[in-house]
């Protein structure tokens, strides 16, 4: 199937290239992967899309950090905080993922926020780093607030993406892993399946796609 992994660091935020990390994308299987701070392009034959997170606590902190990003072929991540800054970012017209709501205040991503990002088109980015590597009480509270995610899903349909957050080669899952991983918190093949094509549809159709080396 076609799957974007949605968060990757390469080097030098991570130990591996992006030329390492799209060659070993492609063995595993995925379609394409969204590369923090890298340019866009076709790597080892693997789309790479152009990712900027921004983890900020007040919304001009938001929209300073907006006018410096190139916007056409840029996927714009904010991380979640609290309710009011939740609401604010989704209704921001550059913003496309709001990542990292298992880190936020319970109740930052609610049903008003869950009406919001449908309207508004921005996705919610379920994170399996913690799933991966988190254990005890703390996996359990990523779980549930996932399960809490999926069950405003199914009601308003908002975008869902899926990320590793991997910095290392060592750290990518290939579909099946990620599919597996997804069932941890309640996630079925049908939604699983409506991610794919997700990260396309975030941004506008038609960005030219360069080629590199």
């Amino acid at each position: 199937m076609s799957l974007t992994d949605a968060c990757v660091h390469p080097f030098p935020a991570g130990d591996s290239s992006i030329r390492r990390m799209a060659l070993e994308a492609r063995q595993l299987g995925l379609s394409g992967l969204v590369a923090i701070d890298t340019p866009p392009g076709i790597v080892e034959g693997m789309k790479v899309t152009r990712g900027v997170i921004i983890a900020a606590t007040q919304v001009k902190e938001v929209l300073s950090t907006l006018r410096k990003v190139p916007r056409a072929d840029t996927l714009v991540m904010v991380n979640a905080t609290d309710p009011g800054f939740v609401r604010a970012v989704i209704g921001l017209k550059s913003v496309h993922i709001l990542r990292h709501v298992h880190k936020a205040e319970k109740y930052a991503f609610d049903h008003v926020a869950a009406r919001m990002a449908a309207d508004h088109g921005v996705a919610v980015d379920f994170d399996l780093r913690p799933v991966v590597y988190y254990r005890g009480v703390p996996r359990q509270k990523v779980l549930q607030r996932y399960r809490d995610v999926l069950t405003l899903h199914h009601r308003y349909e908002f975008p869902l993406t899926i990320s590793t957050n991997s910095r290392s080669i060592l750290d990518m899952r290939g579909p099946r892993e990620l599919r597996a991983l997804s069932a941890l918190f309640d996630m079925d093949e049908v939604v699983f399946d409506g991610i794919a094509p997700a990260v396309d549809r975030l941004l506008s159709p038609g960005n030219p796609v360069r080629v590199i080396g």
